[in-house]
């Protein structure tokens, strides 16, 4: 199958939620960077189309109808261009709020000492730390400043890149309504999910990422 939705937002912008709003729209599998827990020889293969190489994107998300959070979203141009008629959602919040909720959480864990036990976890923080930390922000997640520039201007970019008709910018705060009349399919008589709060990933992930 080919994607139909492209997830260009970056991690700690309701993503998660996005994912399981999708798969209940019928937009599922969906991609997102806890596959790599199932999938662990992803990790690498992000890491070498990071480095240059050529994407062979079907062997990575052939399986599946949507792909979000990172490390998809980095790629989210070239994405665009192989997949010509899938949809983009970018999703957005509140530039001081989502630092002060990527630092608590993803920035903590690239940052701990040592590596995981888990061969996942450790995949996962590897092509973390090479894609997001070093590639996306410079080797710079301390500077604050810097970090929420960074985010503004991807999402500026991707604002300029796509046209309207392609392109939904979306807060998940937003619920089904926005999200539906985009895809073209009726609002589900249920609630939106809401996934993954920040005390949540933390008491998810502190053992596995060695926090306590």
């Amino acid at each position: 199958m080919a994607l139909q939705v492209i997830g260009a937002g970056m991690g700690r912008t309701g993503t998660l939620s996005l994912k399981a709003a999708l798969e209940q729209l019928g937009f599922g599998p969906c991609y997102h960077m806890t596959r790599i827990f199932e999938h662990i020889e992803h990790g690498p293969m992000w890491q070498q189309f990071a480095a240059g190489a050529r994407g062979d994107w079907d062997s990575l998300l052939g399986d599946f109808r949507a792909a979000v959070d990172w490390p998809a979203s980095h790629f989210w141009r070239e994405l665009a261009a192989f997949y010509p008629q899938a949809k983009v959602i970018l999703t957005v919040r509140d530039a001081a709020r989502w630092f002060n909720s990527i630092d608590s959480t993803l920035f903590r864990f690239m940052a701990a000492p040592g590596m995981p036990d888990d061969e996942a976890a450790r995949r996962q923080i590897v092509m973390a730390r090479d894609i997001v930390q070093q590639r996306i922000f410079a080797d710079r997640i301390g500077d604050r400043a810097h970090v929420i520039e960074v985010f503004e201007r991807h999402n500026r970019a991707v604002q300029d890149a796509l046209p309207a008709e392609r392109l939904l910018v979306y807060d998940v705060a937003q619920g089904w309504a926005p999200l539906c009349a985009f895809l073209g399919v009726p609002v589900p008589d249920a609630p939106f999910p809401r996934i993954n709060a920040q005390q949540e990933l933390l008491d998810t992930h502190a053992q596995r990422y060695q926090l306590t």
